[in-house]
């Protein structure tokens, strides 16, 4: 079994994940747009260029994504995306960049239980954990 987080946004996919590409390092694998869909999808014209899938790739790790239908976007909560980096530095240069633009709950730093840590909201609205672990 895998486990992989599916992202929805508010019509800013293309955008959010060329940003993940940048700051993670991570690659995207497949970005199907509504207009390759089967015409009985029946998408409308103003959304044939949004995103219907996403699939990126990042240090052997999977998320995928797809823009919402306006309808059927909800503003995301009660969950974050974690990721965890072995280097201190490049775990705060990572959290750095994904909070650019977007909101800092917690800011980067050394806690009781890592090297650091910090929680933050990006520029498209999706929370991020950002963890540096001590070694055990």
């Amino acid at each position: 079994m895998q486990i992989n987080p599916y992202l929805f946004f508010d019509s800013n996919c293309e955008a959010a994940f060329k940003f993940y590409e940048k700051v993670l390092g991570g690659k995207i694998e497949l970005m199907l747009r509504n207009s390759e869909g089967p015409p009985e999808m029946g998408t409308a014209p103003d959304r044939m260029q949004k995103i219907m899938h996403a699939r990126m790739s990042i240090d052997g790790e999977v998320i995928m994504a797809s823009d919402a239908p306006p309808d059927h976007f909800n503003k995301p909560q009660g969950f974050a995306v974690s990721i965890t980096v072995d280097d201190p530095a490049e775990a705060e240069r990572r959290f750095k960049a994904l909070s650019e633009g977007g909101s800092v709950n917690m800011p980067f730093g050394k806690t009781f239980f890592s090297k650091g840590f910090g929680m933050c909201v990006d520029q498209f609205g999706i929370p991020w954990m950002v963890n540096c672990p001590q070694e055990m």
